[in-house]
């Protein structure tokens, strides 16, 4: 039971951390909400600024090397029997009570610049980890942007394709009149019923396809989903221009802007300074130490003079063959616990001494740790020069796909164009009864085509356009 009610109390606990934004119960979303409540909510945005803040508190003791060490200590304690009191440092047989405090520190004068080596390195990497945080909204930013634009292309395409519904639907009214009289040839009216079954079956279709992109999107926002979602149209016309630059201009830029590359780099830099660290630990340090310390003790007292008597000792004196006694003085005392202020500031002592600390044989931990730094430095030298060259491929193969679909949208432009003309004048002979239903079902299920490749076409292009913006640092929205 107390581990199942450990496992619940973490589940709150994380809920709490990482709780859902579920403001939203329908209506129209901007794409820059939607942008918003991604970067609040994603679940890998939250890790990455959890990394962040924990290289923040590494930087932080890193800096804390620095500063003296500092420890204090309080001990009360009885003893019974025979033992050594600790305030005169003898023994005493009796029950004793007894306080010791104590305050001690250190601070490193030299250590052949480990500390500031660490610092540094650490100091990189929490910058390192801003831009792996910066690098995932940036990240979110774009898949947002990208599911968006998915979202408006299905939804454009579903609008496109009952608008193909109506037209069949008309044809078909129009047919069925026309066959009650007679007028035309049954065949011609069961073919357009079955371009309109063909329409419906693609509104199905595309009907599914939006409602997935939504649940996509509403991942990446980290919301229930919800069919009532609507977004707000972006204007497409504005993004349909020819993308400027080149692919080689695209990746300078990428390279200048991108965080991951900052974080790459800076997390080359971190594992040379690290390196630097490791290596100051092979050297002897030169520490300064300090203690201040007092005790107690109830056994502690103090004789108090009261007065002087004359005594008989062993000694005599012989006076006509008679032994007379010889008297000495002798003082008398009182005894009287001493208090316990008095043995605070009585038994106060001090040392202060510098120690130089020389690492001679520590199980090969020191050694172990420099070549593990040294290793670092290798991997993140070979991480950040993968992830140019990646970065680099990436860039040539987007703009290959940006330029692709621009000649693609363009040709489906014309086609568009061409197939509707086609079209149009296909329609007019059909209604004039000089062209058969096959004729005039090729000629719309051409033009149909086209519009629905024409607006899938126009979203890719834009959608290539946002990645070659993203590796350039310049998303808008």
């Amino acid at each position: 039971m107390k581990s199942l009610l450990l496992v619940i109390v973490c589940f709150v606990m994380f809920q709490k951390n990482f709780a859902q934004d579920t403001s939203f119960t329908g209506g129209t979303l901007t794409l820059k909400q939607c942008v918003d409540i991604a970067l609040k909510n994603n679940v890998d945005v939250n890790r990455n600024e959890l990394l962040m803040e924990d290289s923040k508190v590494n930087l932080l003791l890193a800096k804390g090397n620095m500063l003296p060490f500092l420890s204090g200590n309080i001990n009360h304690g009885l003893r019974q029997g025979k033992t050594i009191d600790p305030y005169t440092n003898s023994y005493v047989d009796q029950n004793l009570s007894y306080a010791d405090y104590g305050l001690s520190g250190s601070i490193y004068l030299w250590n052949a610049g480990s500390i500031q080596n660490s610092i540094r390195a650490n100091s990189l990497n929490y910058q390192a980890s801003k831009m792996d945080f910066q690098q995932q909204k940036d990240n979110i930013t774009i898949s947002v942007i990208l599911a968006y634009l998915e979202i408006l292309n299905n939804q454009e395409q579903l609008n496109t394709a009952q608008q193909q519904v109506e037209v069949t639907g008309k044809q078909v009214e129009r047919l069925e009149i026309l066959n009650k009289d007679g007028a035309i040839a049954p065949s011609d009216l069961y073919n357009l019923k079955g371009q309109l079954g063909d329409n419906q079956l693609n509104v199905v279709a595309i009907k599914n396809t939006l409602e997935t992109s939504k649940v996509n999107l509403a991942r990446l926002l980290n919301i229930p989903y919800s069919p009532d979602l609507v977004l707000e149209k972006i204007n497409t016309e504005a993004e349909l221009s020819i993308y400027e630059g080149t692919s080689q201009q695209i990746y300078q830029q990428a390279m200048q802007n991108l965080a991951m590359i900052k974080a790459v780099d800076l997390r080359k830099e971190g594992a040379l300074k690290a390196v630097k660290s490791a290596r100051g630990r092979l050297f002897p340090s030169l520490v300064l130490n300090g203690n201040l310390a007092t005790n107690y003790s109830n056994a502690a007292s103090v004789q108090n003079f009261v007065s002087t008597t004359d005594v008989p000792t062993d000694s005599y004196v012989l006076l006509n063959n008679d032994k007379l006694p010889v008297y000495a003085p002798q003082s008398n005392y009182t005894s009287s616990k001493i208090p316990y202020g008095n043995q605070w500031k009585n038994n106060f002592n001090s040392s202060f001494g510098i120690g130089l600390q020389i690492p001679i044989l520590n199980g090969l931990s020191t050694r172990g740790n420099l070549n593990r730094a040294k290793i670092d430095v290798k991997r993140t030298a070979f991480e950040a020069r993968t992830t140019k060259t990646v970065l680099q491929q990436s860039v040539e193969q987007a703009y290959v796909n940006m330029n692709s679909a621009y000649e693609r949208y363009q040709t489906l432009s014309q086609q568009v164009k061409d197939y509707t003309e086609s079209f149009r004048a296909a329609e007019v002979k059909f209604n004039a009864g000089a062209l058969t239903s096959v004729d005039y079902l090729i000629a719309k299920n051409n033009v149909d085509r086209a519009n629905i490749n024409l607006i899938a076409a126009k979203y890719d292009y834009i959608l290539r356009t946002k990645i070659l913006d993203f590796y350039q640092g310049r998303l808008t929205f």
